[in-house]
């Protein structure tokens, strides 16, 4: 016999599901056939969503309220509606979008009408994570040429730094108890050293 499952996603502990299990409740899907997850949609490793995909069975039917609680990484997306569709035989139903349910449109012309829309749908979040990339780029291209840094804020040396350090060059202390007292590690006392102009020592070089 068939069965029909519900999958919730939020992305945070901190976010509230009822705005989808009020839009599911109207389906009749027995409670112990809804799946939820508090987890981000970046890809498919969810604890309840993969509990879900072994339960389907070749007739039964998935409902989500919207795409992107399926996920919102297109491209795993339309692998995992093939998936769904054409190798467990199982349909999908997007309440939000009536033209993505595959128990309704089962002939050849609906098929194509969901696979168009999911490339579309594909493509404009391809398109849409470039935009940000670049607009990202352009804003910090910007934002350097007005002289902002990036980057963590250096710590300020301690005001004995360059005596410590020459006690160090002239063997008066070791690497270690030159590093305990400023409170930094060697490595980044060589790279200090340098921007101060002292006489770097090579981390070769025997202590």
């Amino acid at each position: 016999m068939s069965q029909i499952y519900g999958y919730i996603r939020v992305s945070t502990r901190e976010q509230s599901e009822d705005r989808q299990i009020m839009a599911l409740a109207a389906c009749q899907i027995p409670q112990n056939n809804l799946f939820s997850d508090k987890q981000s949609g970046k890809d498919f490793n969810r604890p309840a969503y993969q509990r879900l995909i072994k339960k389907l069975k070749p007739g039964d039917l998935l409902i989500i309220k919207s795409i992107d609680r399926l996920g919102r990484n297109y491209e795993e997306i339309l692998e995992q509606w093939r998936y769904i569709t054409k190798e467990i035989h199982a349909d999908i139903r997007v309440l939000d979008m009536p033209l993505l349910d595959t128990s309704i449109y089962r002939d050849l012309t609906g098929t194509l009408i969901a696979d168009i829309v999911l490339q579309l749908l594909s493509y404009v979040a391809q398109s849409e994570r470039e935009n940000i990339h670049q607009r990202q780029a352009e804003g910090i291209a910007a934002a350097k040429a007005k002289g902002v840094k990036f980057g963590r804020k250096k710590k300020p040396l301690p005001k004995d730094f360059n005596e410590w350090y020459l006690r160090w060059r002239r063997r008066e202390i070791t690497a270690q108890e030159l590093s305990k007292h400023l409170d930094l590690h060697i490595t980044t006392i060589y790279q200090r050293a340098r921007e101060q102009g002292l006489p770097f020592v090579s981390m070769t070089k025997k202590e």
